[in-house]
């Protein structure tokens, strides 16, 4: 639990660092314009919308996380979100480092 931690602590800091798209649409077009180093997609999210990210982050050969849940994610950032683009490689590698143990 204390790595999830530490990951959801480093949204918020990438969001204050201004590293981090949110919504759908806008990380669809930051992804589109290869701007995006991480996609991180709520585990509660609907089945058609992890399915689009999981097509669209290949096909840009970007990573993609399924972690968190919708509420994790809105309670970190203070707003209802459900996907989030990280924008700094550094933020990223961290990231996934944290959720992979």
């Amino acid at each position: 639990m204390e790595n999830k931690q530490k990951a959801l602590n480093l949204l918020g800091l990438s969001l204050r660092a201004g590293k981090l798209i949110m919504g759908e649409g806008l990380v669809l077009k930051a992804l589109q314009q290869q701007k995006l180093a991480l996609v991180l997609v709520a585990a509660d999210a609907s089945q058609a919308t992890r399915d689009k990210f999981t097509a669209k982050t290949q096909f840009y050969q970007v990573p993609l996380k399924i972690a968190f849940t919708k509420q994790a994610m809105s309670q970190m950032l203070g707003r209802p979100r459900t996907i989030v683009g990280l924008t700094e490689p550094g933020f990223a590698h961290r990231l996934i480092a944290l959720l992979k143990t």
